[in-house]
């Protein structure tokens, strides 16, 4: 009997009037598919993430898919032998061997981190002050945004912009355990690994797209909520292709 699946709905956006989740789908530690929902509450939002993970994953991603019953052996009757070509004649036509696997999209190298934090820092500690959050407060929400509760141990420049810019967005007296996590660009730019993978698009197809949505030739030029929108895209591109503007083939 198959284990029965997990659902993990996180709120990874939130601003005024507009609030997105992902929900992943998970069976014996293994995802299945991830998909993403926006919507001005995070309940809408969640709902939308998961229509558009049963649209992916087929059956209602709540329930385990049941398998078909086997079919059942043919009656019983004559053998018929197959027959064999004479000498001489036309020969069976030779099986086509199946057209290569598209290749996969080819990662892009994110620019280098700059040496010199002490601004973002400052900025930082200007947010906090205005917020009202003490280094108690600064440590729960950190733990629950990055899974350590110092900022000394985030380590990377993408982290510390995406902290900055979700507490440019929080309110005075917010709650650190109930804010927004910022976020995090290592896991959108492996989700659209993924769905570039999945809709079979080459690092070219993948450009044209970006092209033609935010006239851009890098995803490393798009910011993380236009990298999040890229990947609603691709995930419309997904489900419905008749919803989006589709690059073109290789000699289309």
């Amino acid at each position: 009997m198959k284990e029965a699946m997990e659902l993990v709905a996180r709120l990874v956006h939130a601003e005024p009037g507009a609030r997105v989740v992902q929900v992943s789908a998970r069976r014996q530690g293994q995802t299945l598919g991830t998909a993403l929902g926006e919507a001005a509450t995070a309940e809408e939002a969640e709902d939308r993430a998961l229509t558009r993970l049963h649209q992916r994953l087929g059956p209602d991603p709540r329930q385990p898919r049941q398998q078909p019953p086997a079919p059942r052996p043919p009656a019983a009757g004559p053998v018929r032998r197959p027959e064999l070509p004479e000498a001489g004649g036309p020969s069976a036509p030779m099986p086509v061997p199946s057209a290569a696997a598209p290749p996969r999209p080819l990662p892009e190298e994110p620019p280098p981190d700059p040496e010199d934090w002490s601004g973002e820092l400052a900025q930082i500690d200007l947010q906090l002050r205005r917020i009202g959050w003490q280094r108690e407060q600064e440590a729960t929400y950190l733990q629950r945004a990055f899974g350590h509760p110092s900022r000394g141990r985030i380590t990377t420049f993408a982290d510390l912009i995406a902290y900055l810019q979700v507490l440019q967005g929080l309110a005075d007296g917010s709650d650190p355990a109930q804010a927004p996590v910022p976020l995090r660009r290592p896991e959108l730019l492996s989700q659209c690994d993924q769905l570039l993978a999945q809709l079979g698009w080459d690092a070219g197809r993948g450009r044209q797209f970006l092209e033609r949505h935010f006239a851009l030739a890098s995803r490393q030029q798009l910011s993380d909520s236009q990298l999040l929108q890229f990947n609603m895209l691709l995930e419309e591109a997904l489900i419905d292709p008749a919803s989006v503007a589709l690059p073109s083939t290789a000699g289309s």
